[in-house]
């Protein structure tokens, strides 16, 4: 039913036009910015706005703050007037224009309160992301007119489908030059696989952008006075009549695809109203079937009123939205196990259901440490005392707030769909709160991706030690994927994250807010071990030194798991009859992924391995759970000694834009560096190649890039897959922690090479 439309000219370069001018403008600022703090269910959005790096977020929010009353000025995201955007309250995000932590704020539209939760772009920060979406409602993904779909767009767009976020596509920077929204719109179908069209067009192309096209209600949007605060509304300019019309029937086929009342009243020719059209689009956006696309500049203070329309129109209230739990039964006789059911809790905002609210976020503010929660059912009041389930602690309520960005205001109570925070409260990200203690109810915790590099750090001066001790714990805390270890081999700390940027903010975050300058070592990358060739195993682990002693023995294979599987670590127990009690079987499967953490060639972590436990043998009463935990870490380590075993290494997906003269300059990097282009796009002077890299070889790469291409490029990755390392660098590796382990010496190392030399 789907079709397509050719057209002779690009669409954005249109004509030049005048138009009369319609003397009474109206006013789109809302005039009641007061937050109503007892707004029924429908009156409630709590919405995300998520995108690629340095696609217009942070301005787009600020834009949203200003047209709603929220805030007085605006300013822009650089700081170059010294104050920068209101949600980049960080010192370091003003000075390096980026956003570092997620940040949330609250406003007033059209008698509608909406929770927004501001997000970085940066896949180094991708736990911002994957925490916001996961406690709100519907998101606004903003795609810039130039650079289209990119790198961290397809991992937002992967973060939405986990938590079923409904979302709302907005093509931000029209106003840049080599603009192409249509583009981006293929894009959205093609590699996000969206069934998208178009609700706008823009009047006018590149920095000739005047105004927008209403597609459902057939009228022109300027925005006019300084700030572009009044909208005008006008009839659509003659010459753009025609294209309007097909992008509207475009619009109502894709719709009518997915819809079961827009697609009847299609069929039979009927002419759908301008409100069964948005109804049409709110049912299938909510189901994530269809995604409403609109266009603006929030830098040219264009687009951004409509947005927030929409926003009410099409994106779900927290009673549209089923939010589950995980209720343990009471038990009732001491043997029987306890029941876990599934419950859908209810948004309604009054106390007639226990309160349940899951912790999101930690933050370590002025006050001692703050808690971000989102209130999924009944009612808190400040006074009240809340039951960690996880922990089983207490915590009495001295304060609730709400927030806006930095800045806090105290609230007494708050209801179902609410974000707030709390003071004081001991928890982790991903906790269930409750009234009841008697209540054992959870909440499904967020995804949290494994770090990807690790390097050495240690305190600038031996005196400095305690403060290092205590940023370390305070931001571990705070982000889950920043990860703090000690490596005894090497008697050095190592800390872990999702980047080079990523740890080196927190490096710049312990000078500044703990005054402990701290020098980072060179990155390590997590490689990982794993088996080439199947392994047979037959193990009998046997100890008598007085009293009780201890028996196990276990037979079985040790497979290499496909390459798809191949961070995995799997056990099957394949055993029948009593030979290994089943009470025992936790034991080898946990002395398994004991074993497991450090491999044969290098110390890394094995992964990509399959244990099938087929057979064994147990002693009436030497045998244990702990001694079969022995056998399975014996038998493994007889595999070390004989099996067969390679080294695997992160390969990363990395996107490079730049302009279209330094392309062969820098596809010889990325090849000097063994990596793969898998391919380019061009257009207006500008190309994007995406490539993959193995993590190893890409420190200094940006450096690299900017001098080549005179400042001009621009790179992000993200982790792809783990793939074999070449032979010539594991050799490398593994020799070099040989050494490391005093198991050859350097010159032991030095002859060998002499050697082969000399058989040259």
């Amino acid at each position: 039913m789907l079709r397509t439309f050719k057209i002779d000219k690009p669409l954005w370069v249109l004509s030049k036009f005048k138009r009369n001018i319609d003397k009474t403008p109206s006013l789109c600022m809302s005039s009641n910015t007061k937050f109503s703090k007892h707004a029924t269910l429908e009156k409630i959005r709590n919405i995300g706005i998520s995108a690629h790096i340095d696609s217009g977020k942070t301005t787009l929010t600020e834009r949203i703050l200003f047209y709603t009353g929220r805030i007085a000025q605006m300013h822009e995201v650089k700081g170059k007037d010294n104050v920068g955007a209101v949600m980049d309250s960080m010192e370091l995000e003003r000075q390096r224009g980026i956003t570092i932590q997620s940040a949330a704020t609250y406003t007033r539209w059209k008698d509608h309160n909406i929770n927004i939760i501001d997000t970085p772009g940066h896949v180094d920060f991708t736990v911002e992301v994957e925490r916001a979406l996961r406690v709100l409602d519907g998101a606004i993904l903003v795609l810039c007119a130039v650079g289209g779909v990119q790198s961290q767009t397809l991992t937002v767009n992967r973060q939405m489908k986990r938590y079923n976020v409904p979302c709302i596509g907005f093509i931000n920077k029209l106003d840049r030059m080599g603009a192409d929204p249509l583009h981006v719109l293929n894009q959205l179908r093609s590699k996000l696989q969206h069934n998208a069209a178009f609700l706008q067009l823009p009047i006018g192309a590149e920095g000739e952008t005047k105004g927008i096209i209403d597609l459902i209600q057939n009228k022109a949007l300027y925005f006019e006075g300084q700030f572009g605060e009044t909208v005008r509304e006008d009839e659509i300019p003659a010459d753009l009549r025609s294209m309007s019309e097909e992008f509207r029937q475009e619009l109502i086929e894709h719709v009518s695809n997915v819809d079961e009342k827009l697609g009847e009243m299609f069929l039979e020719e009927k002419k759908p109203s301008e409100e069964d059209i948005k109804q049409a689009i709110r049912r299938s956006c909510l189901k994530r079937i269809f995604t409403p696309v609109l266009v603006g500049t929030a830098l040219k203070n264009k687009g951004v009123q409509p947005l927030l329309d929409a926003v009410l129109d099409y994106l779900p209230n927290p009673g549209e939205v089923e939010n589950l739990a995980f209720l343990q039964k009471e038990v009732k006789k001491k043997d029987e196990t306890p029941e876990t059911v599934k419950v859908v809790l209810s948004p309604e905002r009054s106390d007639k259901n226990p309160f349940v609210a899951l912790a999101f976020k930690l933050e370590a503010g002025k006050f001692g440490q703050l808690t971000y929660m989102r209130c999924y059912q009944g009612k808190l009041t400040k006074g009240e005392t809340i039951y960690n389930v996880r922990s089983a602690k207490r915590v009495r309520v001295s304060r609730l707030v709400r927030l806006h960005s930095s800045e806090m205001e105290e609230v007494n109570e708050v209801f179902a769909g609410d974000i707030f925070a709390l003071f004081g409260v001991d928890c982790a990200s991903g906790d269930t709160f409750v009234v009841d203690s008697k209540l054992k109810m959870s909440m499904e915790s967020m995804h949290v991706p494994d770090p990807v590099i690790s390097m050495s750090i240690k305190a600038a001066s031996s005196t400095l030690t305690d403060q290092m001790s205590k940023a370390i714990s305070r931001f571990t805390k705070e982000d889950p994927t920043f990860h703090y270890s000690y490596d005894v081999d090497n008697k050095e700390s190592i800390v872990s994250g999702m980047g080079e940027l990523h740890l080196e903010i927190y490096a710049q975050r312990m000078e500044r807010e703990y005054n402990c300058p701290v020098i980072l070592g060179k990155p390590k990358v997590s490689f990982r071990e794993t088996l080439v060739a199947p392994y047979e195993f037959d193990y009998l682990h046997k100890r008598q030194s007085g009293g009780a002693g201890q028996y196990a023995k276990v037979i079985g294979w040790l497979e290499p798991l496909p390459p798809e599987k191949n961070t995995l670590i799997e056990f099957v127990d394949e055993t029948t009859g009593t030979n290994v009690p089943k009470q025992f079987i936790p034991g080898i499967q946990k002395g398994l992924h004991e074993a497991a953490q450090k491999g044969p060639l290098t110390g890394h972590q094995l992964s990509g391995i399959k244990m099938r436990l087929l057979d064994g043998a147990h002693h009436i009463v030497d045998s244990s759970e702990y001694a079969f935990n022995l056998a399975a870490q014996g038998a493994l380590q007889d595999a070390f000694e004989l099996g067969s075993w390679k080294l695997l290494e992160p390969i990363m997906s990395v996107e490079v834009s730049l302009p279209i003269e330094f392309q062969g300059a820098i596809m010889g990097i990325v090849s000097r560096r063994k990596g793969i282009v898998a391919g380019s796009e061009g257009k207006e002077g500008w190309i994007t190649l995406q490539a993959e890299v193995p993590l190893n070889n890409m420190f200094g790469f940006v450096g690299e890039l900017r001098s080549l291409t005179q400042g001009k490029g621009e790179y992000s990755m993200e982790y792809s897959r783990y793939s074999p390392v070449e032979p010539e660098v594991e050799e490398q590796l593994v020799r070099e922690y040989q050494i490391k382990m005093g198991l050859i010496s350097e010159k032991d190392l030095a002859k060998e090479k002499a050697k082969k030399k000399g058989r040259k």
